[in-house]
């Protein structure tokens, strides 16, 4: 599910030596189509629908300064234009539409209290509950079943919408796949502002005072590994700061902040880039990276994996590969202010030997990052995107199940004052472990089948009595068509905190024959109480009553809409983030087209309706 390695896996293929060819059909079949048209259900390589949702400038701007640079670094200017105009069948566009939908009236401060409604950041808090509380939330259990759409914001040129939005004193602030942050009204969805930046932003945005100073800041991370500080109000550039200089590093958590500092999750494209049978697999080892909020000056770093990779052997084709790699960190990272501790949960290793914090909870020290513990989920999961696809080279001896933590750590008080370290993953296991005793398994509790596609994917949320747990178990077809299975995945769990057992469940809702049918849930989860949200790869959001799990509200975002910013607007899979609510709206992404997801580029806004 995650975007970093589905983008990556989506062109790999069409970067190995080649003599030179300007014809992109040419080019698409000799290099492209054994990955694009091999109808692997398990290799997460997109079909040709979801490059033909892209535009030609998105494309073409991976291929020569974006994520994909390192791996078309063989092909010509002329091949990479080839390339981007045959897959997404479309020419260069310029960019005039940013010019539609600007608020009338810029901003001379806040249009609400910056104390007032707000969801910030990926978690709503640095525990990352993704909870809303109820004068936070502004919305009751009552009136959700009111809620009526009120607008669309579209990415042009976008075939997912994988960046979450941040609501703070009235205002709206969001990246995306157009290499730009916006900041809009959060209510009627105008654009205050734009800032062009190096890359794609894929994480939720945190907000907080620049210290020393009278100013607003939002934080970032691109898909460059750049950290940013920009002006809340102005759009202008405080800070810039590269945290990692792997050329196949990334950022696609949210940045935690806590007293002053920044702390930056740090993931990689290598899963993808390193199943190419010519590529010195692996290197790359995940980290968080503190960072001075006032100057992007780095404060530590720590590695996820302490031993430096080493040579370890070679392929059957006699590349050198190394080793150990991985344990990238995909989420936000949890702040722990009573034990001075930042939690973080890591991916799976990418080469042999795999390391003993692949797949794992970390507890770091706050002001120094050193390791304090350490609690291993999946042991030896040695993983490349190359184990589900024809060539197999680079794919790791006795490889693992690839069931890595795509979500972050939620830190939970429990009514009678103990405390839980609660997380899902993709094994489909939910796991308890306790802070307070260097991360003793309290409990684990299975609500899914898991796979690479399985369990649990983006986020849960708590409150103080429960975890909900929306499962992906995403399959496909046997046909060879690379479609939907439409028959499984799906399901929505609230398991009691205190023992692990299961509260509510919602069995998984079929969707039918319609185009690209899944009743998978892979998107994160958000709750208000009363209510808990969840996003299907079917394309609905619905509303269920956390007692009962009672359906209470439902919504197709599969479908066209109106932006209020000028831009063809089409919404499809929901997947990555969850729902934001605050101030008696929700907000929601629509549109995921990689592993045959149904392609789509808005954001949606919604409201109580009056009647």
């Amino acid at each position: 599910m995650r975007p970093s390695v589905v983008v990556a896996a989506m062109l790999m293929c069409c970067f190995a030596p080649a003599l030179a060819q300007q014809d992109g059909a040419a080019l698409y079949a000799t290099h492209c189509a054994q990955c694009h048209d091999a109808g692997s259900a398990q290799s997460r390589v997109p079909g040709r629908s979801a490059m033909q949702a892209m535009s030609f400038d998105h494309v073409l701007g991976t291929l020569t300064s974006g994520s994909m640079v390192a791996m078309a670094k063989e092909r010509s200017d002329d091949e990479r234009r080839a390339i981007a105009a045959f897959v997404t069948g479309k020419a260069a566009i310029g960019v005039a539409a940013d010019v539609k939908g600007r608020c009338t009236q810029q901003a001379g401060g806040f249009p609400q209290p910056l104390d007032g409604p707000r969801w910030n950041g990926w978690g709503v808090d640095v525990a990352n509950s993704r909870f809303q509380t109820a004068d936070m939330a502004g919305l009751t259990a009552e009136q959700v079943p009111r809620l009526r759409l009120k607008w669309a914001y579209a990415f042009p040129g976008a075939s997912v919408s994988f960046a979450p939005p941040t609501i703070v004193g009235g205002l709206l602030f969001i990246g995306g796949t157009d290499r730009k942050v916006h900041a809009l009204d959060a209510r009627s969805g105008c654009t205050l502002w734009t800032l062009a930046i190096d890359a794609a932003v894929r994480a939720a945005i945190s907000f907080a005072p620049l210290p020393g100073s009278d100013q607003f800041a939002i934080f970032f991370g691109d898909l460059r590994a750049n950290a940013y500080a920009v002006n809340a109000l102005t759009g202008a550039l405080i800070w810039k700061t590269k945290v990692e200089e792997h050329a196949a590093a990334r950022i696609t958590g949210a940045p935690t902040l806590h007293s002053g500092i920044i702390y930056v999750p740090v993931s990689s494209l290598e899963e993808a880039a390193g199943s190419q049978p010519s590529y010195e697999c692996c290197t790359f080892r995940g980290s968080v990276v503190a960072l001075e909020a006032a100057t992007g000056k780095p404060v530590w770093q720590t590695y996820t994996i302490p031993e430096l990779p080493h040579p370890t052997g070679k392929n059957a084709r006699g590349t050198q590969l190394h080793g150990p790699s991985g344990a990238a960190v995909w989420s936000a990272p949890t702040i722990d202010v009573k034990r001075s501790a930042i939690y973080v949960a890591t991916s799976n290793s990418y080469s042999n030997p795999p390391s003993t914090t692949s797949d794992a909870i970390l507890a770091l020290d706050l002001a120094t990052g050193k390791l304090l513990w350490s609690q291993q989920a999946t042991p030896k999961d040695a993983y490349v995107v190359a184990c589900y696809s024809a060539d197999k080279t680079n794919c790791p001896d006795d490889h693992g199940p690839d069931h890595d933590f795509g979500q972050s750590p939620i830190l939970v008080t429990l009514r009678d004052g103990r405390r839980i370290l609660a997380i899902a993953q993709k094994s489909g296991v939910v796991h308890a472990l306790d802070p307070d005793d260097g991360g003793k398994i309290l409990w684990q509790t299975r609500v899914g089948k898991g796979g690479a596609l399985g369990g649990s994917e983006w986020g849960s949320a708590a409150d103080q009595d429960r975890i909900y747990v929306a499962n992906s178990d995403v399959r496909f077809k046997r046909d060879g068509t690379r479609q939907l299975d439409s028959t499984q995945g799906g399901g929505l769990f609230g398991l009691d905190l205190a023992s692990g057992k299961i509260a509510m469940e919602v069995p998984p809702v079929a969707c039918g024959d319609r185009l690209q049918c899944s009743p998978a849930l892979s998107a994160a989860v958000s709750l208000i109480p009363g209510i808990v949200f969840s996003g299907s790869v079917s394309g609905f959001l619905r509303a269920y009553a956390t007692a009962d799990g009672k359906l209470l509200w439902e919504f197709d975002t599969a479908q066209d809409y109106k932006a209020v910013n000028g831009v063809a607007a089409h919404g499809g899979a929901i997947d990555g983030p969850g729902p934001v609510i605050a101030g008696g709206m929700l907000y929601t992404n629509s549109g995921y087209g990689q592993w045959s997801g149904v392609a789509g580029n808005v954001l949606l806004a919604f409201e109580v309706g009056t009647e």
